[in-house]
């Protein structure tokens, strides 16, 4: 049950980060899609290793195969299964720590409910395995575009650095022009002088990304337990090292009374609309029309290149030092995978809503 994502639409993932490869069964997906494959492939680009200086090298081409699902360019309605081979693991870099739990992973975790894992590079918790969310995420994008729905996230903070303007305000073109994904070039520079830093030092840095959902048509939600915020946040919590969610003003005007904070209604040339957006596009769980936005903290990579105290698998204190691959800063790979959960989320709620409105 925990490997399967969505009510309708719904992905199910299989795969470690060092196993022959990663992959999917995605069901409940519309027929007469057409299938972007070259699309997919920039999405899966967007989330690979060995992009650029500030993440990981370990070089992966992630080619995605599809086994079903797909006809002559258009799916077909039937279970869409694919796979992305890995290539490049490198598993012998994990063999002097398999006995060994790694300071804030799952290894402790993992091994007390199962009894079992696999050492190498976290085996299924490793965030190798939203290389299938991607695949997922891309294609809800396709059948998004037919509903008029856009997704877009970018990254507002990296450690201490910070956009400090409203989203309204950035170019998005701009996400994709620098290697840390953010519209705001000035500090974009920022962001990626303290990610080299942080990586010289052989530590890590966590920061947010913020996300837009453009539009989503009124009444998309369901109230009381599917609350549409609510999906949304569970499918960001379920990324790997995400560890906040906020939507709308969020946590940032708690100190403003109601006055200030609730979104006046106006007549705006006979269609109802709304002075500000403090809600966040939802309200009541269901979406008013406006744009949902959001954001998620991400937490600093657990592994470093330092030395650390840590346990062994018979309780006896040691200092661990890791080798190998790793991000330095988890949030320009972070960015694709949370658009595809927010597109997997709200096509999946898109079709409730057809189910539940006729």
């Amino acid at each position: 049950m925990s490997n399967t994502f969505g009510n309708i639409f719904r992905l199910t993932t299989f795969g470690e980060s060092h196993g022959q490869a990663v992959g999917g069964v995605i069901d409940g997906f519309p027929s007469g899609i057409s299938i972007d494959e070259a699309f997919i492939r920039q999405e899966l680009d967007r989330r690979r290793p060995g992009q650029s200086r500030i993440t990981t090298n370990r070089k992966e081409p992630d080619v995605v195969e599809f086994f079903s699902g797909i006809f002559e360019g258009e799916s077909t309605g039937c279970p869409i299964g694919f796979a992305v081979k890995n290539i490049d693991p490198h598993s012998k870099d994990y063999a002097a720590i398999r006995n060994i739990y790694r300071p804030s992973h799952a290894d402790y975790t993992y091994t007390q409910k199962y009894g079992v894992r696999d050492y190498r590079g976290g085996g299924r918790s490793s965030a190798r395995e939203t290389v299938a969310r991607v695949v997922g995420g891309a294609l809800a994008k396709l059948a998004l575009k037919e509903l008029g729905i856009s997704i877009v996230a970018y990254t507002s903070q990296v450690g201490s650095v910070s956009t400090n303007r409203d989203y309204k305000q950035y170019d998005f073109d701009k996400i994709e022009q620098n290697i840390v994904r953010c519209p705001d070039p000035e500090k974009a520079g920022e962001m990626i002088k303290l990610i080299e830093e942080v990586k010289a030092a052989g530590d890590t840095i966590g920061g947010v990304i913020t996300c837009i959902i453009r539009g989503c048509p009124i009444g998309v939600g369901e109230p009381v337990f599917g609350k549409l915020h609510a999906a949304l946040g569970a499918a960001m919590l379920s990324i790997n090292a995400a560890k906040g969610f906020a939507y709308g003003a969020g946590f940032d005007d708690m100190d403003l009374p109601g006055s200030r904070q609730n979104d006046i209604f106006f007549n705006n040339r006979g269609r109802i609309d709304i002075l500000t957006n403090h809600s966040g596009g939802i309200q009541g769980g269901i979406s008013n029309g406006q744009d949902i936005y959001f954001r998620v903290a991400f937490k600093p990579v657990a592994t470093i290149l330092k030395e650390q105290a840590t346990v062994d698998i018979n309780g006896e204190n040691i200092t661990l030092e890791v080798y190998g691959r790793h991000d330095p800063c988890v949030l320009p790979r972070a960015v694709p995978i949370v658009e595809a959960m927010a597109a997997m989320t709200m096509l999946d709620y898109c079709l409730l809503n057809k189910t539940t409105h006729l």
